[in-house]
C-alpha cells in the first residue's frame, strides 16, 4: 500500500530538498544507572528524515574508548570525540541510523589514568552552524610492519569496562525501541578500543539482540564466542597492524574459535599501515555502515 502524505508534509520535503537543510537531532536522555545508583544521560541521535517519516529506523549503539569516560552529565560531551556519532552530528554525514551513545563510568580511573586527569572540555568537537570543522589527520605510527602470529591473551575483558554496565546498555536499547520508531530487527553494535572489548562482551551476553557487530581495535577472547556463533551474529572486526596497544595477534584465537564453531559470517580487516586510531579510517568510510544495513535479525545473511 502506498504511503499517503499530507500536502503540508510534501511541501516541507520539497523545501528541505531545495535548501539542503539538516533535519537530524541530538537528544540527551536521562536514565537511572543500575550500577551507580545515580541519574546519568546518554546521547540519542535521530537521523535526517526521522521526524518526517513513519518508518522504523535501524539502531546503532556505539561504545567509546577509555579516554571518553565521564559522569554522564557535564562530561557527556567527550562521547563526541570519536565514532559514528561524531560523523553524523559534528560532520553532518547522512547516516541513516538512530544512534545510542552512552558514557562509561569512571570507576576510579580518573584517579590513576593521566590522560583522563589532564583532559579538558576545549577538546570536545562542536557542530558548526555552517560547514564542518577540519578533520584531524591519521597516519602510520612508528611501529614497524611485522608478520602476525596468533597469541592468546589471558583476559576476557579490560578492568572496569563496559561489562559492568551491561544492564544499563540493554535498558537503553529497550527504551529506544519502546519510545522511538526503531527497528528491533536491525540493532547494530560497534565500539573502539575499550568499546571494542565491550562489543564482544555485550554480544556474547545478549546474542539475540544484535543483527551485526563491529568491534574495532578490541579483540574477543575465545571464551566469549560460543553464544555469538550459535546465534550466527555477523561479525566484522578491525585491527591496526602497527597498533602497540591492542596487538593484531590477539584477535586470531577468538576469530578462529568462531570458525571452529561453524560460524560462517566472520570478517577481519587488519589495517597494516595504521596504529591504535584505526577507528578514524573505519568510521570515516562508508563500508561499515553499508555492511550493517545488509543484516537483519531472523533473516538470512544478505552478504559479507
Amino acid at each position: 500500500m502506498a504511503t499517503i502524505h499530507s500536502s503540508h508534509t510534501i511541501f516541507i520535503l520539497i523545501i528541505l530538498m531545495l535548501t539542503g537543510c539538516q533535519t537530524d537531532k541530538l537528544e540527551r536522555i536521562s536514565y537511572n544507572s543500575q550500577v551507580a545508583g545515580e541519574e546519568r544521560d546518554f546521547y540519542l541521535y535521530l537521523p535526517n528524515g526521522y521526524e518526517l517519516s513513519d518508518k522504523n529506523w535501524p539502531v546503532m549503539m556505539f561504545l567509546h574508548g577509555n579516554g571518553e569516560r565521564g559522569n554522564g552529565k557535564d562530561e557527556l560531551g567527550f562521547v563526541l570525540m570519536h565514532g559514528p556519532l561524531k560523523e553524523a552530528w559534528v560532520y553532518k554525514r547522512d547516516l541513516p541510523f538512530i544512534i545510542i551513545s552512552p558514557q562509561l563510568h569512571m570507576f576510579g580511573m580518573d584517579e590513576t589514568v593521566s590522560y583522563l586527569q589532564n583532559r579538558d572540555t576545549t577538546s570536545i568537537p562542536n557542530r558548526l552552524d555552517e560547514g564542518i570543522p577540519d578533520r584531524t589527520p591519521f597516519s602510520a605510527t612508528a611501529e614497524p610492519l611485522t608478520g602476525v602470529q596468533s597469541e592468546l591473551a589471558d583476559y576476557t575483558t579490560l578492568p572496569n569496562g563496559w561489562e559492568r554496565v551491561e544492564d544499563d546498555l540493554i535498558g537503553m536499547i529497550d527504551y529506544v525501541i519502546e519510545n522511538y520508531r526503531a527497528d528491533s530487527n536491525r540493532v547494530y553494535l560497534t565500539g573502539l578500543s575499550y568499546g571494542g572489548f565491550g562489543t564482544w562482551h555485550l554480544a556474547s551476553t545478549y546474542p539475540d539482540r544484535f543483527a551485526a557487530i563491529a568491534p574495532i581495535v578490541g579483540w574477543g577472547h575465545p571464551e566469549l564466542m560460543a553464544p555469538i556463533a550459535e546465534q550466527k551474529i555477523p561479525v566484522w572486526a578491525f585491527a591496526g597492524g602497527r597498533d602497540p596497544i591492542v596487538r593484531a595477534k590477539h584477535f586470531y584465537p577468538g576469530l578462529n574459535k568462531l570458525e571452529e564453531l561453524g560460524h560462517k559470517h566472520v570478517r577481519f580487516t587488519n589495517h597494516e599501515d595504521l596504529g591504535h586510531d584505526t577507528w578514524k579510517r573505519v568510521y570515516r568510510g562508508d563500508d561499515l555502515y553499508t555492511w550493517f544495513l545488509r543484516h537483519h535479525l531472523n533473516a538470512d545473511t544478505l552478504g559479507q
